[in-house]
């Protein structure tokens, strides 16, 4: 099996992420094992393998993954669930798939960021001490899966709760599998019949509680240099989003550091103002827009207009299958226990 340092020595310069911190995997190899499984055996065998946009994989998930690119798609986070988070208006919780809704006026980012970042308050966590960084995070679509015809779409939902040292020496992440989603009844219909009936009868199993592997986690810059590289901003809008998702996915980030990364994303050219919206939890926020229409994708970064904290990311097709990939992040703290 290949290791992440095996992976990075053979990738050499060409690996894309070899100055990045890459988080531990949400899914265990059992999990991904469990999922792969869900689907009937003609579906799986005749599934055509599809190119994956995530190029480095995790220590300890590679090769499982490998062996699931037959039949899984991997896009990140994605949409409603009928646990606990609001669906946007008009979304029918556990059917439809729909996008943070927001207006069609629309104007640069670059001065409203700015004008946020020199008002920003303290959160919560600000000023407060602990042994470990807490996440409560929800994510859809990781994985998202195709029917063979290419007609029918299915996206996995996690709820993940996380404690991780500073130093990433290490942490627990507790994971638990929600309802699936889908783009449309047809597909529901599908995959209802499709998926193994054990699989589809434990919509919400039990919680999956591993340990973090050790990782070399460098502690989160305030500099504006420093985070110029660390956000990708060399690489435009659409890798810019991804890291700042990640960043505050994984870190505790402090006032004066919110408040440099909104001065980053106003200096990126192409984000757009799209003013006050709701994310999935129902919790009022601002959000910019990135169109990346070289892939065809439009990221979508919602912040709490008080306190500067990333609130969701989302990731959506340009098409008219607009298959999201999401992320909301329902808490993040200091503690002390692993609870």
């Amino acid at each position: 099996m290949f290791g992440e340092e095996r992976t990075r020595t053979l990738l050499g310069p060409a690996d894309p992420a070899r100055h990045s911190t890459i988080a531990p995997p949400r899914l265990s190899a059992h999990d991904l094992i469990v999922r792969a499984e869900a689907i009937a055996e003609p579906v799986a065998h005749s599934r055509q393998a599809r190119p994956t946009r995530r190029l480095v994989l995790t220590a300890g998930t590679l090769a499982v993954a490998v062996g699931a690119a037959a039949i899984a798609q991997t896009f990140g986070p994605s949409s409603p669930d009928t646990s606990g988070i609001a669906s946007p208006p008009g979304a029918d919780p556990g059917v439809v798939l729909v996008p943070v809704a927001y207006g069609s006026a629309a104007r640069d980012a670059g001065g409203p960021l700015r004008a946020l970042a020199g008002s920003l308050v303290d959160a919560e966590y600000d000023n407060r001490t602990g042994r470990y960084m807490y996440h409560h995070r929800k994510t859809w679509g990781d994985p998202v899966m195709t029917s063979p015809d290419g007609r029918h779409r299915v996206a996995f939902a996690d709820e993940i709760k996380e404690w991780q040292t500073a130093d990433g020496a290490t942490g627990k992440q507790v994971t638990v599998q929600v309802e699936p989603q889908y783009p449309d009844q047809e597909s529901r219909d599908y995959w209802q019949r499709t998926l193994k009936p054990t699989a589809a009868a434990s919509a919400t199993p039990a919680p999956d509680s591993i340990p973090l592997p050790p990782m070399d986690l460098a502690p989160l810059p305030s500099g504006r240099a420093q985070l110029d590289e660390l956000l990708k901003v060399r690489f435009g809008g659409g890798a810019v989003s991804k890291q700042v998702g990640m960043v505050y996915g994984q870190y505790v980030v402090p006032r004066q550091t919110r408040a440099e990364i909104l001065r980053v994303l106003a200096d990126v050219p192409g984000f757009l103002w799209r003013g006050q919206v709701s994310d999935r939890a129902g919790r009022k926020g601002v959000a910019i827009t990135f169109d990346d229409r070289e892939h065809t994708q439009q990221s979508l970064l919602i912040f709490d207009p008080n306190t500067g904290e990333l609130l969701a990311y989302e990731q959506i097709t340009l098409s008219p299958v607009r298959m999201n990939a999401y992320q909301v992040i329902l808490d993040t703290a200091w503690t002390d226990r692993l609870n």
